[in-house]
């Protein structure tokens, strides 16, 4: 069998890229990087929420081609079920599945006005009160998932949850949002884990900035 293919944006800029990337990466499920340089009009697209139908990241394994996050994620959850990308239990299963969902397809103004940015530090940043908004429900999702489970991850054990969450994590860190300290904890962890370490190294190292993400607001 033919190694898989995960067709991925800039390291730096891309949510949608880090969440296919961790996904696959948690499954156990080899693969080949396939990086769509920022210049390219789609993936520049995606990057600056300009595209109505997001095609990166894309898995590629077996004869299936995969480009939607959370349709990713079920198919590692099929292919690969010992990974544990969902919980076991059917109501567990349900709650990972809905906040996935969430932050899927919701927290349009956090996306817009905190954008993923791994090189980029921004203390004392302007959160307007939409964003605020967002955060805040974002909070709400982690305390209770971590008060349920018992942390550490957001399910206890490591679930797509933790891949779908990755990117807020970092926004959070890059535009220094403060977190209740259980919050924090959660956080920091997330960023200590060794793939969000290879990949912000990775990301780090491009070289390509995108002038419309390195605006201070």
């Amino acid at each position: 069998m033919a190694k898989a293919t995960l067709t991925i944006s800039s390291k730096n800029y891309s949510s949608w890229s880090l969440r296919g990337w961790l996904l696959t990466k948690f499954s156990g499920l080899e693969f080949d990087e396939i990086i769509t340089s920022p210049d390219d009009a789609s993936a520049r697209a995606e990057i600056l929420l300009l595209s109505s139908s997001i095609l990166v990241p894309c898995l590629r394994h077996d004869g299936a081609t995969i480009w939607d996050t959370l349709a990713i994620a079920e198919y590692l959850n099929e292919t690969m079920p010992h990974a544990g990308l969902l919980p076991a239990d059917r109501i567990l299963r349900a709650h990972c599945r809905s906040i996935c969902g969430e932050i899927h397809s919701g927290f349009t103004t956090l996306r817009a006005s905190l954008p993923v940015n791994l090189k980029g530090h921004f203390p004392n940043f302007k959160i307007w009160s939409r964003a605020q908004a967002d955060i805040d429900r974002v909070c709400t999702i982690w305390r209770e998932c971590l008060a349920k489970s018992g942390g550490p991850f957001l399910f206890g054990e490591r679930s797509m949850a933790d891949a779908m969450y990755a990117p807020v994590v970092t926004r959070f860190t890059t535009y220094d949002v403060k977190l209740e300290p259980k919050l924090k904890a959660y956080a920091s962890m997330i960023m200590a884990m060794p793939e969000m370490q290879e990949w912000i190294e990775a990301a780090k190292a491009e070289p390509a900035e995108i002038e419309e993400l390195e605006v201070e607001y």
